[in-house]
């Protein structure tokens, strides 16, 4: 059956938080791709889906979901030699016919986890954990609202093979119940001032590794590099909290902290991601030009406006923070040449400093156009995991990082994003996000090593990374 997508445009704006409540809270496969709270450009997708295909490393197995039922359970063999072969063969199998509408006009919305990429690059990778978000996931859209934030229309996108849904062809919005949207105006989450978010000062949280240990670690690294085995490695930390909690209460709470325009909230079954991370991995247009923009260099924002200011000409002007990005600039720049035309790969920004809730950040971009064979998945093949998580060269980085880390990032340090059925893919880092479980959410933060890392600084800006998402938690932010 070729299934397709048709469009209407609804006669009414609405506003995505204001919806996203009575649309998603009992779905057990959901997504919101967030242009972010009081978002005037770009586009927010928010949807629902019951065609799902997940990858297992534990079982080294894809299995397809209808609804809550597993519907086909695959492995590879001579023809699809490994989980990522046979999680292509399931998503580009799949006869999808998106509506014509820009931007992403129906097919599949889901993730890449760190794991998945150990094994796309052929390096060590800790064991998956049980009860938590599969090694990779993604979800066939039923239906879903377009939201473009400059033209204020919303567009709903459906398959043709379902009935109509009053609630989504005339979506209410609510307030009332949720403290974080009573009595705010339309753009809640960019009215809702800091302090009014949650906090319990009392909860707990788990380190994988104490700040002296990272501080260790980061010796160790810096060890590695002077002996040769690396030019950088990104090591990260995870912090564990245990409880019950509330995947899309928390995604409101994170947007309404730390705003960007790359939001995201995936639930898969009881799992859950909720991200607000502001880089771009990976994103090809209609016309196949590939565009990444990896993320290093990081200073802490400040109330103060001239010491604020101060702080972001210190991460452009401070030498190892340009090392660390144009090392990663250099590793995508070989990525993307071996799936590009000749010449195309070009770095059209270098060393540009972006500021957001939090943090100023060193950004570069980087672009190329694909080879007219090249397709989705071997893009992915190449280019995952991103080259801002793992370190360069990236086996050696991640061989390494293998043996430091002493466990499974998860779904951290992986994208996630839409691939539509035309062609088109947007990919963000999962980074800033929390991962939900049963019983628990887990965060990771860290940082790009270098032999000019200083160990305290390091700690310093992994606790800074963490810090809106563990308010969010309700965790108080170490010492």
């Amino acid at each position: 059956m070729n299934l397709r997508y048709r469009a209407r445009v609804l006669p009414e704006w609405r506003d995505p938080a204001r919806v996203a409540e009575g649309l998603l809270a009992e779905e057990r496969f959901g997504f919101w791709l967030d242009a972010g709270a009081g978002a005037t450009s770009g586009p927010t997708y928010l949807g629902i889906a019951s065609t799902v295909a997940t990858a297992h490393r534990p079982t080294n197995s894809v299995l397809v979901h209808a609804g809550d039922a597993v519907a086909q359970t695959l492995t590879p063999d001579a023809s699809l030699p490994d989980l990522h072969a046979v999680l292509e063969s399931v998503l580009e199998g799949a006869a999808v016919t998106a509506a014509d509408v820009p931007g992403f006009g129906g097919g599949w919305i889901g993730f890449l986890g760190y794991e998945y990429g150990a094994e796309l690059v052929g390096a060590p990778a800790a064991d998956s954990r049980p009860a938590a978000l599969p090694d990779a996931g993604w979800m066939l859209a039923d239906r879903l609202l377009a939201f473009d934030h400059a033209a204020r229309t919303v567009t709903l996108i459906e398959r043709e093979d379902l009935a109509e849904d009053p609630r989504w062809a005339s979506p209410v919005e609510r307030s009332v119940g949720n403290p974080l949207l009573a009595g705010l105006g339309e753009e809640p989450a960019a009215e809702l001032p800091a302090a009014e978010l949650p906090t319990a000062e009392s909860s707990t949280a788990h380190w994988r590794h104490s700040a002296a240990e990272y501080r260790t670690l980061v010796e160790r690294c810096r060890t590695l590099i002077a002996a040769g085995e690396a030019y950088q490695v990104c090591l990260t930390n995870e912090v564990t909290v245990t409880g019950e909690f509330d995947s899309l209460a928390l995604y409101l709470r994170l947007r309404a902290l730390s705003p960007t325009d790359r939001g995201g909230y995936l639930r898969f079954g009881d799992s859950a991601l909720v991200s607000s991370s502001p880089e771009t991995f990976l994103s090809v247009d209609d016309a196949r030009v590939v565009t990444t923009r990896p993320v290093k260099g990081t200073r802490r924002r400040d109330a103060d406006p001239e010491r604020d200011a101060l702080l972001a000409a210190e991460v452009v002007a401070d030498e190892k923070e340009r090392a660390e990005n144009l090392m990663i600039v250099d590793l995508m720049r070989n990525d993307l040449g071996r799936v590009s035309e000749l010449g195309s790969v070009t770095v059209s920004e270098l060393h540009v400093v972006e500021t957001y809730a939090q943090v100023h950040q060193l950004v570069s971009t980087v672009r190329s156009v694909l080879r007219p064979e090249v397709e989705v998945g071997d893009l992915l093949r190449v280019a995952f995991p991103a080259g801002s998580m793992t370190g360069a060269p990236k086996h050696r980085a991640m061989l390494h990082l293998a043996a430091l880390e002493r466990g499974p990032r998860g779904a951290y340090a992986g994208a996630f994003g839409y691939r539509d059925a035309r062609g088109p893919l947007e990919l963000s880092m999962i980074i800033r996000s929390i991962l939900v479980e049963p019983g628990a959410a887990r965060v990771g933060a860290g940082g790009g090593i270098t032999i000019l890392s200083d160990p305290e600084r390091e700690y310093a800006e992994s606790l800074l990374k963490a810090r809106a998402l563990l308010r969010v938690l309700g965790v108080a932010e170490p010492a």
